[in-house]
């Protein structure tokens, strides 16, 4: 395993930048919120580690990309931020990809992301993603495909011998694909993949300063290693993407993860297909995601 690991000035800059407006509009957020994002680069904090390779085919290994500082996101001319016109994100279940959600973007929608049970790959060349997003046209898809537990061992090879033309309201292709069981681990890899997807559309690239959501990942193994909070340099840049008070979003997540989820079962009935049924939320999988909230709270409020 190998452990990357920045200096204190380094990860100093990528938080804060050396720019005077820069400095200038960090030192105005709330003193909480500058006391939780200063803990990137602080060499004894327990709340952001460093990011760790564990094999050759983790994602910085075979993507190698430039990292992307608050300075840079800031000033990058093609990132787009909501308007009071454009400020909705529509979820969207689909069978098709990225051009068919752009032709069906509402006039309202900042971006629309699609849902799918389709495994995907945008070439040849890559074996599967997890999700794709087009940060100019607002668009992105993710896919539930290898949440489930027994994916691996499930085979559609030769299911389908021709090419065939549906119209894009025909998911009959689909009768009887795979569904997964509706467990807490599944709702937590899909929460990190679709918020994932969307960070990039706010303009986040990938992560490569700490333990972070908008770390990229190759396997499942990589992504369940990589955790559901933005580390402080990327919290930073949603921040500024769309405004927030960190305080109100983190206890607004603790609400989320507490609402509905007393005496919730761990899984749903498998393979189940049935519409319109309001299912409890499995939430076992957040527990520790939620003490790492309380603990962050505990540092903005002091």
């Amino acid at each position: 395993m190998q452990t990357l690991r920045h200096s204190e000035q380094t990860l100093k800059t990528a938080l804060i930048s050396k720019n005077p407006v820069l400095v200038s509009q960090y030192e105005k957020l709330d003193v909480g919120e500058q006391r939780l994002m200063n803990e990137a680069f602080q060499p004894a904090t327990e709340l952001f580690g460093p990011i760790t390779l564990h094999s050759q085919s983790d994602w910085i290994t075979t993507h190698p990309e430039a990292p992307q500082d608050f300075e840079q996101f800031f000033s990058d001319p093609y990132r787009k931020t909501p308007s009071p016109e454009k400020r909705s994100i529509y979820i969207q279940p689909i069978g098709h990809i990225l051009n068919f959600l752009k032709r069906k973007k509402p006039e309202d929608a900042f971006c629309v992301v699609g849902i799918t049970m389709i495994d995907l790959y945008p070439r040849d060349s890559w074996n599967f993603v997890f999700g794709q997003a087009s940060l100019t046209d607002g668009v992105g898809i993710f896919s539930f495909a290898r949440y489930g537990s027994d994916f691996y061992s499930s085979y559609y090879g030769g299911k389908v011998k021709k090419l065939q033309k549906k119209s894009s309201s025909d998911y009959s292709v689909f009768d009887n694909y795979y569904i997964p069981e509706i467990t807490s681990v599944l709702l937590l890899r899909s929460c990190k993949t679709l918020t994932h997807e969307i960070g990039h559309i706010f303009g986040l690239r990938h992560c490569q300063w700490l333990a972070c959501l908008m770390q990229g990942s190759n396997h499942l193994e990589e992504a369940d290693r990589r955790p559901l909070n933005l580390c402080p340099i990327c919290l930073r840049k949603l921040q500024c993407a769309i405004g927030f008070n960190i305080v109100e979003r983190y206890k607004a997540l603790v609400r989320w993860i507490d609402d509905d989820s007393a005496d919730t079962p761990g899984v749903t009935p498998k393979n189940s297909r049935a519409d319109n049924v309001n299912l409890p939320k499995p939430v076992e999988a957040f527990k520790e995601w939620k003490e790492w909230i309380i603990k962050c709270l505990a540092v903005l409020q002091k």
